[in-house]
């Protein structure tokens, strides 16, 4: 039985002038927080970046039901959003402010 893949986009921001920053730390995504989203059923994960409005367009390609915004009571997402909020725009609780982007077409 083939296991159905879905798909999951959202927009998030980082500081301005934080653009290489981020890339930097992606650069270098720890393994223990790879393997979390491996396990958690994310198979493809892009970010891109508007640079003139900081934005950033995040895609995940998906088996399984969750996602990686229902990760965030994980430890080592915790410390990831820690290691992330002074170049992210973030909530209270250091996760990136992010909003859930609707398909409106698909080739």
């Amino acid at each position: 039985m083939k296991t159905e893949q879905r798909t999951f986009a959202f927009k998030m921001s980082i500081r301005p002038g934080m653009e290489e920053e981020y890339k930097r730390r992606h650069d270098k995504l720890w393994p223990e927080l790879r393997k979390l989203l491996e396990d958690s059923g994310i198979s493809e994960y892009f970010i891109f970046l508007d640079r003139e409005t900081s934005t950033l367009f995040a895609f995940q390609k998906i088996t399984g039901k969750g996602n990686s915004q229902e990760l965030g009571n994980h430890p080592v997402v915790q410390k990831w959003w820690k290691y992330m909020a002074d170049i992210s725009v973030s909530n209270p609780d250091n996760s990136p402010i992010s909003v859930p982007l609707e398909e409106v077409f698909r080739l």
